[in-house]
C-alpha cells in the first residue's frame, strides 16, 4: 500500500454527503481533514470554517429559486462532488455539493490549518513568512491546494480530492455559528447563522 492509499483510509463514505441537512453537514465538516493530489503533490488541512448554501429557498445560494447555469449546474449533482467557480474573476472557491440529486445544496470551504504539504503551499501562494496565510480565506486555500475551475465536479470518493476523518473531535462548545461573509443580499438570510468555525483558531479567515 502507498502513502495515498494509507492516508485515504479514513475517506468520508458518499452516504455522509447525501444526507438532506446542508447545515449540519457544513457544521460536521469541521475537523475533518480535506486532501488534493494534484500532479504528484500531495496537501491537505483541517477545515476550520464553513459555510452551508441551502438550494432554492436561500437567497445567498447560486440556485437560489432554482436557477441553473452552466456555472450551477453541477449543484443539482448527487452529493460528493465539488463545486468550483471563480469569485470576482480571480478566486477560485471550493464548494462541496449536498443532499439527493437536484437538491442544490452546498458547502463552502472557507479555511483550512494546513498540515500536508506546507513547502508546496507557501509556493503556490507565494508566502514564505506567515503559514497561518496559506489557507485562510477560500480563495487562498484552493490555491494552496492546487484547485481550479477545471476541478469543478469530481467525486470526494476519488483520487484528486477527498475528505478524511482522522478522530479529530471538536466540541459543540468550541464550534461557533455566525452570518455568512460577503453575502450582498436583504432579508433573513443575509444574517442567518449558517457559517461555522472553531472558536480562536489562528486560521479562520475572520472571527465573529
Amino acid at each position: 500500500m502507498n502513502n495515498n492509499q494509507q492516508t485515504k483510509s479514513k475517506i468520508l463514505p458518499s452516504s455522509f454527503y447525501t444526507r438532506d441537512d446542508v447545515v449540519l453537514i457544513s457544521k460536521e465538516l469541521i475537523g475533518k481533514y480535506v486532501f488534493t493530489d494534484i500532479e504528484g503533490s500531495l496537501c491537505g488541512g483541517i477545515i476550520v470554517e464553513t459555510e452551508a448554501y441551502m438550494g432554492p429557498e436561500d437567497t445567498g445560494s447560486h440556485a437560489f429559486n432554482g436557477r441553473r447555469t452552466g456555472r450551477n449546474e453541477i449543484m443539482y449533482a448527487e452529493g460528493g462532488v465539488t463545486y468550483m467557480y471563480i469569485c470576482y474573476g480571480i478566486h477560485d472557491m471550493l464548494n462541496i455539493v449536498t443532499g439527493a440529486a437536484g437538491t442544490s445544496h452546498a458547502v463552502l470551504i472557507r479555511a483550512l490549518e494546513p498540515v500536508v504539504g506546507l513547502d508546496i503551499m507557501r509556493e503556490r501562494r507565494g508566502v514564505f513568512n506567515d503559514d497561518r496565510r496559506l489557507c485562510k480565506g477560500p480563495g487562498a486555500l484552493a490555491k494552496a491546494l492546487g484547485l481550479r475551475k477545471i476541478h469543478n465536479g469530481l467525486s470526494l470518493q476519488e483520487n484528486t480530492i477527498w475528505v478524511e476523518d482522522r478522530g479529530n473531535i471538536i466540541k459543540d462548545d468550541d464550534i461557533v455559528a455566525s452570518a455568512r461573509i460577503g453575502l450582498n443580499i436583504e432579508g433573513p438570510f443575509r444574517d442567518i447563522p449558517w457559517r461555522f468555525y472553531i472558536r480562536g483558531n489562528r486560521y479562520v479567515s475572520r472571527w465573529g
